[in-house]
């Protein structure tokens, strides 16, 4: 069958992504891209969150509004692949604690697999929205002053901003935690409010 291969070649490619990278690289807002491309702000909005495909002027226009080229961007861009098949690592040694990605590449979401523990003493805070599943054993996350205990099959969702930690609390626990990417901008940045 036709696993995902790291070949992308005859696949469209991803622009928007990396139109958004290299303008927050230049600290530049959507507005004064458009005012420099002549392009407008909906329009370049619609770019970088891939519901529109720019022809061959609007990209050049962007590349010059971000002081770029057209063939940079291009080379800067994802692989529009719909599907990606990541297999399942070889077991370390039984009891180790140990994280893997399953979502390859930069995408809108990422998915990560803990195995064992980890440093529980370890705060995390995301920008955006996240689900923790716990696949198996059992763990215990502290969010927002309170304690949460979850086991086999349950879930907790936590907002963008939420500090919180978490430990396993029985050897070989599985959790599987998904999150929106970083790069994306799904939540209102609460620090400007």
């Amino acid at each position: 069958m036709g696993d995902h291969k790291d070949d992308h070649k005859g696949q469209p490619l991803r622009v928007g992504a990396a139109v958004r990278r290299r303008r927050r690289a230049l600290e530049l807002t959507l507005a004064v891209v458009a005012e420099r491309s002549g392009l407008s702000v909906p329009f370049l909005s619609q770019i970088e969150n891939e519901r529109a495909r720019p022809s061959t002027t609007s990209l050049e226009k962007v590349a010059d509004a971000l002081r770029t080229t057209a063939v940079e961007l291009l080379a800067a861009a994802d692989p529009a692949c719909s599907v990606d098949v990541v297999r399942v690592e070889p077991a370390g040694s039984a009891g180790e604690p140990r994280m893997r990605s399953l979502v390859r590449g930069h995408h809108q979401m990422h998915a990560s697999e803990f195995t064992g523990d980890h440093d529980a003493g370890r705060e995390f805070q995301y920008r955006n929205d996240q689900l923790m599943y716990v696949a198996d054993g059992a763990v215990e996350i502290e969010a927002e002053g309170r304690a949460y205990r979850l086991g086999r099959g349950d879930t907790l969702y936590l907002t963008g901003g939420v500090r919180h930690r978490w430990r396993a609390t029985v050897s070989d626990t599985r959790v599987v935690v998904v999150a929106v990417a970083e790069h994306i901008e799904a939540v209102q940045d609460r620090s400007r409010q």
